[in-house]
């Protein structure tokens, strides 16, 4: 695959990843809006999501640094962020 290519895929993946978030976005303020202790669940567990999957990608990103793959990373943490959101719209829109 070519450079020009390779920046095209994961630009395209990176909006991608922007509209899923924001229909994440829409789904959780609704969510929240609504208050109660779903309200409450909800607003705890997605400052845990954050901070988990932070430290998950920034382990990747090391891992990838010490084995000679770090021209992989933006690749990855786009996918892994991607995976996230995917299974917050899936829950959050059950």
């Amino acid at each position: 695959m070519t450079y020009a290519n390779a920046l095209f895929r994961l630009n395209l993946s990176m909006m991608q990843l922007g509209a899923e978030a924001a229909t994440v976005m829409t789904l959780r303020t609704l969510k929240l809006a609504a208050g109660g202790a779903a309200a409450t669940a909800e607003a705890e567990r997605m400052v845990a999501e954050k901070m988990l999957v932070a430290a998950e990608a920034q382990g990747k990103a090391w891992i990838d640094a010490m084995t000679g793959a770090s021209h992989l990373t933006p690749r990855r943490t786009v996918a892994l962020y991607r995976r996230k959101v995917r299974a917050n719209r899936r829950r959050l829109s059950a």
